[in-house]
Order: C-alpha cells, then structure tokens, then sequence
C-alpha cells in the first residue's frame, strides 16, 4: 500500500576534496532532521558529505539507503573505496560513479544537494530535468552556491520545485511540506498528474495549503508568509 511506504530523501553532495567543519556539520544536521522526521535517507554510498548526513540519520534512527557504483561489495569497498559505515542498505548498481546517478535520483522522493563538485551538477541536472522536489542547502559550498544561477541560465520550466535554506531543519520542514501538500501529485516528469487519486493522497497527510509553484529563493520565505495569514 502505498499510504504505508515512507518518503525517501535522497541527500547529494561533496564526496571528496577538503570540507569545512561548517558544511560536515550542517550534513549530520541535515541528516538528524531526515530520520527525525521518519523519512529514509538515500545517499550514493560514498564518503564526505553524505555520510555525515547518513550518521546524523542513523543517529536519529532513520533507515540509510546507499546507492553502490559497485556491482559486489568487494568492489563497493576496493575499487570504489565507499564506506558501509552509517547505511542500512547497499543497492549494487554496477554502474559506476556516474552510471548511478540516476538511480540516485529515481530513488529519491527528495533531493538535496549539500556542497558538490562535477557529480553533484550531474545529479542536480537529473533532478531538475526530471521534475523532481530539490532543496539546496546553502552555506556549504561548491554547487550549493551557485545552483540558483545555474538553474536560472537553464531558462527551462521542468516541473521542478527548488527550494533554498541555510538551515537543515527547516529545509526538510518545508521540503516535507511541499511535497505533501502539492508536488505528490506529480513527483516527476514519469508520472501522471494525480491530484484526484485517493490511494496517492493516502501517502502523504495534508498539513496546509502551499502554492504549487514555489521556485528559487523566495520559496522559504512565501512558506514563512503563509503560515502567518489567517
């Protein structure tokens, strides 16, 4: 049934490079706020950033999905050097760093980018082409800083809803809001507009109503606005 199944966020971001204490410790907040909200976490089973969200969700006793490049965990761990630290689950895709991008993103209800280099921009491109709900957590560089110019150059409407925070609680809160009062209807670009099908209204429970084109930077502040009218 689907008004048993729980949404899945999937958190995409900085796997390797240098990063700040500020943008590891806005990950595991990001991450507590997923499990917190009994939301399962689905990252690309790499190290960095994910992980750290992967940990702050274990820790809050949330279910961590990592999404393998490997075809084995022989290679997951050796040719890949991914951790199995903090997941739940590996789903081998033998698809390799990029191949599994898109399974990424198919398996995320949500998507969230955190920091990210050439392989975030991939995975933000999939996200938004297909049509998915994107929260952008600001402050933690790479990606995350420039995603608003990024997707304003594109000039391409997708159905994509995109919103921006700095602060990892209140981007899952609104995230979960949005999608649970509008973008359930039609999650992705694959799915048919549902708006009147009561088994997709089971999954997801009504807690206000949003407008359903929230877009760019204004998102979190018209949220913040709606909430205060009477």
């Amino acid at each position: 049934m689907l008004s048993e199944m729980k949404l899945k966020i999937g958190v995409m971001g900085s796997a390797s490079g240098e990063l700040s204490a500020h943008s590891s410790v806005a990950a595991f907040a990001l991450g507590q706020a997923i499990g917190q909200a009994d939301c399962h976490l689905v990252t690309g089973g790499c190290p960095g950033l994910p992980l750290e969200a992967a940990r702050g969700a274990q820790e809050a006793g949330g279910l961590v999905i990592g999404i393998s490049p490997g075809l084995s965990l022989d290679e997951h761990i050796h040719k890949y050097g991914s951790p199995t630290a903090y997941h739940d689950v590996l789903i081998f895709t033998g698809s390799g760093l990029m191949g599994r991008e898109v399974v990424n993103i198919r398996s995320s209800d949500i998507v969230v980018i955190v920091g990210g280099s050439s392989g975030t921009l991939g995975e933000l491109a999939i996200a938004y082409d297909e049509g998915k709900l994107i929260g952008i957590l600001k402050g933690t560089g790479g990606i995350s800083e420039i995603a608003e110019e990024i997707l304003t150059a594109c000039k391409k409407e997708t159905g994509a809803c995109v919103i921006y925070d700095a602060d990892p609680a209140r981007l899952v809160a609104n995230l979960l809001e949005v999608y649970r009062t509008v973008h359930y209807r039609k999650p992705s670009c694959f799915c048919e507009d549902r708006a009147d099908c009561p088994h997709c209204a089971q999954q997801v429970s009504s807690v206000g109503a949003v407008h359903p084109t929230l877009h760019g930077t204004h998102a979190s502040r018209e949220l913040a606005e709606r909430r205060e009218e009477p």
